[in-house]
């Protein structure tokens, strides 16, 4: 994979692939094709009662695109727990490529001046493909996370990929499918264009909630 380039990257992400590293010193990159893969059901995306709480009461500012560098140097950080990530450098410079040339999108949580959370993904057609999210603050990460969730929906996406499954991310609906249900979802998800960009309320907790949460009785405060 030395001659990766970022047009090569698209046509993996939209086969279905996508490259990691053993660890951030790896200089080399291996192609994923895993045969179970998480994804987050954007009509099923579920809010956990006190991270609506902390949406609407919350003095963290959201903003998009702004910081691509320090949204994917923190992903990269080691923490408690996680001494090193599979982003090493040439991860972060194929990416800041697709970022420049409006394939990665960043959702950040800033207080001030200060980077405290956010996540950054690939997108390519309806389909947004979650790469990785940090907190440096309680719930910021998860902040971010709903604001993805409400962005994709009001551009019209249909698929989030999560690449693999947490228990962290369970708890907001995410799910293993198999290879090729997956693949029949990229597929549809590949004949239309999200509009990343469309979305222009973060500054609104109950628009963002509206947006993130599904309509129905179980899902309502």
């Amino acid at each position: 994979m030395s001659n990766i380039t970022p047009q090569i990257l698209l046509k993996a992400y939209a086969a279905g692939i996508f490259p990691m590293a053993e660890s951030a010193e790896d200089t080399a990159l291996y192609w994923i094709d895993p045969e179970r893969r998480g994804i987050i059901p954007l009509e099923k995306f579920h809010i956990p009662r006190s991270l609506k709480k902390t949406i609407r009461h919350t003095d963290l500012e959201v903003r998009i695109d702004t910081d691509f560098d320090g949204v994917i140097a923190a992903c990269a950080e080691s923490k408690p727990g996680r001494r090193t990530t599979w982003i090493n450098e040439r991860i972060r410079v194929l990416y800041g490529e697709l970022f420049r040339l409006g394939h990665v999108h960043t959702v950040e949580c800033w207080r001030g001046d200060q980077l405290v959370g956010g996540l950054y993904g690939v997108r390519v057609g309806s389909a947004f493909f979650g790469e990785s999210m940090f907190s440096r603050e309680r719930d910021a990460s998860k902040i971010a996370l709903v604001h993805l969730v409400a962005r994709l929906n009001a551009g019209g996406f249909f698929l989030l990929d999560t690449q693999f499954v947490t228990p962290h991310l369970t708890r907001f609906g995410a799910c293993e499918i198999s290879r090729d249900d997956y693949r029949r979802l990229l597929d549809d998800a590949l004949c239309s264009e999200g509009d990343f960009h469309l979305f222009c309320e973060d500054h609104d907790p109950e628009v963002v909630l509206a947006l993130a949460s599904p309509l129905t009785p179980e899902a309502m405060d």
